[in-house]
């Protein structure tokens, strides 16, 4: 499949609240649009990196440069009949996992138009319907927060991620606990501690958590060992895994029993895929994480978390709870089952169903480029 043109956007897309985290607090999410075009047929993809270099070394305006003036220029007017040819062509390029992620996922979804298939029945998906949960920042007072989950819970939800860091830690666990005491939780670090809060981490295993999200530093994978050695709640690793290598390594050493896989932190679905592969094979669970995308790269990331070792319930939710009107449409759809719990939908059209509305699109982009054959 030849790529003939590609289009990339930096889109600011404001947020309903801020988006408060132990490593940033943003008010606006920063993130690429990228459209894909071979002949007749075109694709749209989304990265979210962030517009700081916050939660990982890479911010929106910097991918958008690395993708116009380097990885755009080395796969426009070539041939790429898989996504392990494209990421052979951007390996020379170090690094700069979002960037490559905006064109992998691209090609993935430009592949399931043209052959006509869904883009996670491409992928091997074996199911259309994935359980997702609610997530919850640090807000302005506990009882803020209780109420949120409160309303989360009575809507369906059975699985709820809590964000933590210091100063919102063992006081917010306790008041969550105390409310609901067998909802399945976990909670979210964003690498703001070290090894030596050993005995915070400690004190957290009395909670009865379904784990701790990247607890230590972005990169580590040697402190994770010895940390999930010496307690008893799970490790999860998220911004430590960037690639397969990582993820070997983190699978050799012991680092986690789960990893969150977001497709931009990872260098796009080619690899997020070998990762699921990986983990599948050595035991290590699964689950689909997200970037308060668009409706695009929400219906990616759901594509994604219907492979088989997504067992844990998936950062993919309804736009309203973040935006006034989504970048995207049509929406991803979301249904409670039978036995309780929200379900995120995946379509059965080819590749993808949502697009950016193109008014919309205008008026939030920050910058664009355009490279034909």
């Amino acid at each position: 499949m030849r790529i003939d043109r590609i289009e990339v956007r930096h889109v600011t897309m404001p947020l309903l609240y801020p988006w408060r985290t132990a490593s940033h607090e943003i008010a606006a999410i920063d993130s690429l649009l990228i459209k894909v075009t071979s002949g007749d047929l075109e694709a749209w993809a989304e990265s979210c990196p962030f517009g700081t270099p916050d939660y990982s070394p890479e911010y929106a305006a910097g991918a958008f440069a690395m993708l116009r003036d380097w990885l755009a220029p080395a796969v426009v007017g070539t041939g790429i009949d898989s996504g392990g040819l494209l990421q052979q062509r951007l390996a020379h390029f170090k690094g700069n996992y979002f960037a490559k992620a905006a064109l992998d996922v691209a090609w993935w979804v430009l592949e399931a138009r043209r052959v006509g298939k869904p883009l996670h029945t491409l992928l091997g998906g074996r199911r259309n319907r994935v359980e997702v949960g609610a997530d919850f920042g640090v807000m302005d007072s506990l009882d803020d927060l209780v109420a949120a989950v409160d309303d989360a819970v009575r809507a369906g939800c059975r699985r709820v991620k809590l964000k933590f860091r210091p100063g919102w830690d063992l006081n917010m666990l306790e008041a969550v606990r105390s409310t609901f005491p067998d909802l399945t939780a976990h909670i979210d670090c964003n690498a703001a501690f070290r090894l030596s809060d050993l005995d915070l981490f400690r004190a957290v295993d009395r909670y009865g958590l379904a784990m701790i999200e990247q607890p230590l530093q972005h990169d580590d994978l040697l402190d994770h060992a010895k940390l999930q050695e010496r307690i008893d709640t799970p490790v999860c690793l998220d911004e430590s895994i960037v690639s397969v290598k990582s993820a070997e390594h983190a699978v050799e050493l012991g680092s986690c029993r789960y990893v969150n896989v977001k497709p931009g932190r990872v260098g796009g679905l080619t690899v997020a895929k070998s990762i699921h592969d990986l983990c599948r094979d050595a035991g290590v669970g699964c689950w689909a994480g997200g970037m308060l995308e668009s409706g695009v790269g929400a219906a990616v990331c759901l594509a994604l978390a219907t492979l088989e070792n997504f067992t844990y319930p998936a950062d993919i939710f309804p736009s309203s709870r973040f935006y006034t009107q989504d970048l995207a449409e049509p929406a991803v759809s979301f249904e409670t089952s039978s036995d309780g719990g929200w379900h995120a939908v995946a379509g059965d059209e080819p590749g993808i169903a949502p697009a950016p509305k193109p008014d919309l699109l205008e008026q939030l982009t920050a910058d664009r480029f355009v490279i034909e054959a």
